[in-house]
């Protein structure tokens, strides 16, 4: 029997948990209602399992039946604070707190892979790691779990390392696509608050009106961009949060804004690093105001090793057919904290179609959206490819 038709003994398991997981949500790195039921669903395996210190991961190594390497296979937990308008019967039950990334088909499809992999134990050429992990969205859990040791998990050097990421859009369910190289962008958080002295709207002379230089902030964030970086190693900086005054009539005191920064390479990430802060604090002297800036580097290009991706897409036609699985000519403008994983392990993010068959993948809502809906009939592939990346590169290493 293939693993992939192993894998759909286990679909009505899977979906069950994944819907599960989907109405009780929970967000950053502490997650104890999703840790016990990762820790239930892996319950009666032969794993060696442990839990995080700082946050509320897991950690399941499978040791093989046959001498070989170690690979990690990772799924991420956490949601996201959007109040869920999605109609479906499984909602979330937590006021203001939704699976709207798909985290929880990424654990559901990792317990598949490591019941897959269970079974086949005795005929596996090494170990395997899987990797549960908290705090993806914007917690940094990868690498506060890389300081807890999973990547240390096995016992031996990690040989390779893989994730798959669903996709509410874009992907047709079932189609999978990776790229060699940089496969996600990385991403940045500037904070910037500009200092006034408030008065009355009429009079602005009379005070320092904090608003005008705010805005040519603004606009010269997005000049900069296009003037300085190369549009061949693409920079985006959306400012997503303008913040002043209390009434039209009052001159504001204080203005603030937030903008999402993303680029390609570690060499714009140094430049931005620099080039930004300094850019709004020459306009704020300009204007005679004092500012304050913050530069927060989030996460680094996701950057899938050549071989490892190629690799995975050669799973994926073995498994799925050539029509199911391509490589991407272009990166995925998102950011991800397996980033961190694939800096010290060569392996690959790949994407999984998961759009709902009455939806239209050019027009469904995207993820981190309210309405964002999954299909979760693509569990049993998610859990097959997984588990069959496993089985073939530790085969590589016996």
């Amino acid at each position: 029997m293939s693993m992939v038709e192993r894998a759909e003994g286990l679909r009505a398991e899977l979906v069950a948990l994944r819907r599960e997981l989907h109405r009780e949500p929970e967000i950053g790195l502490h997650l104890p209602r999703t840790q016990h039921k990762v820790l239930a669903a892996l319950a009666g395996l032969p794993l060696e399992i442990s839990t995080g210190s700082g946050l509320t991961s897991v950690t399941a190594v499978l040791r093989g039946g046959r001498p070989g390497g170690a690979v990690l296979l990772r799924g991420d937990m956490d949601a996201l604070p959007v109040h869920e308008t999605a109609d479906v019967d499984y909602a979330s039950a937590v006021d203001g707190l939704m699976h709207a990334c798909g985290h929880d088909l990424h654990v559901a499809g990792l317990v598949g892979a490591a019941r897959l992999l269970c079974a086949a134990r005795e005929e596996l050429h090494g170990d395997v790691v899987f990797m549960f992990q908290p705090g993806e969205e914007g917690y940094s859990g990868a690498p506060k779990m890389i300081d807890e040791g999973v990547l240390k998990a096995a016992g031996k050097p990690l040989d390779a390392a893989y994730a798959v990421h669903v996709a509410p859009c874009q992907l047709p369910a079932g189609v999978i696509a990776t790229r060699q190289g940089v496969a996600m962008s990385a991403s940045a958080v500037l904070k910037v608050t500009v200092h006034g002295v408030g008065g009355h709207g009429s009079a602005p002379h009379a005070g320092r009106d904090p608003v005008p230089a705010t805005c040519e902030m603004v606009t010269a964030l997005q000049n900069h961009v296009t003037r300085a970086y190369d549009i061949f190693d693409p920079v985006v900086v959306t400012v997503g949060r303008l913040a002043a005054g209390t009434q039209q009539n009052v001159l504001a005191h204080r203005a603030e804004f937030e903008a999402t920064v993303r680029c390609y390479s570690e060499a714009n990430s140094a430049g931005l690093r620099e080039n930004l802060p300094a850019l709004v604090r020459g306009i704020a002297a300009a204007h005679g105001l004092r500012v304050d800036v913050e530069y927060e580097d989030q996460y680094p290009p996701t950057v899938n090793d050549d071989a490892e991706a190629l690799f995975a897409m050669e799973t994926v036609h073995d498994l799925f057919g050539e029509h199911n699985g391509f490589l991407s000519p272009i990166p995925v403008s998102g950011s991800e904290d397996f980033s961190f994983v694939l800096r010290e392990v060569p392996g690959a993010m790949v994407m999984l179609g998961a759009t709902p068959g009455d939806l239209d993948p050019a027009t469904a809502p995207a993820g981190h959206s309210p309405d964002a809906r999954f299909d979760d009939s693509v569990l049993p592939a998610q859990a097959a490819f997984l588990a069959e990346l496993a089985v073939r590169r530790l085969a590589k290493t016996a």
